[in-house]
């Protein structure tokens, strides 16, 4: 098997729960280490992801979209997050490449530091993707 290349987009926003994510990736030791090869980009924020993605998206077979936005006093969380996860679905399915979303959206930065390890499940996602076989079952 040909080794996959995994491109994972960091926003860096809240620093220290971006920092997080990527210190649960690190300690994570997911099967077939040795088939995947994974490069990081850091952006702004969340809404910088999918044109990062999108600028990439023929040089890697998978990505790995994370980020953190917690809820303040205005919509706008709603609208970012809305808009972001609708651009990363698009985006999945136009070019049939697996893109695991790791953005967490909480209320409070209690809430997102206990959800660090979404990072770890976006991974496993995009991997579990990668390694599936082209047989069909009929």
């Amino acid at each position: 098997m040909k080794e996959k290349k995994i491109l994972i987009v960091l926003a860096s926003f809240y620093k220290d729960i971006s920092s997080e994510m990527f210190k649960a990736l690190k300690e994570h030791d997911y099967a077939d280490k040795e088939k995947y090869f994974t490069n990081m980009i850091n952006v702004p924020g969340i809404f910088e992801i999918p044109i990062t993605i999108s600028k990439y998206i023929n040089n890697y077979d998978g990505f790995v979209a994370l980020g953190c936005v917690i809820k303040g006093e205005t919509p706008h969380f709603d609208f970012i997050s809305s808009s972001t996860t609708d651009a990363i679905m698009k985006l999945s399915i136009e070019n049939k490449k697996p893109i695991g979303n790791g953005i967490i959206t909480c209320l409070n930065k209690k809430q997102a530091k206990e959800r660090t390890s979404k990072s770890v499940e976006a991974l496993k996602a995009v991997v579990n993707v990668l390694s599936q076989s082209n047989k069909s079952y009929t």
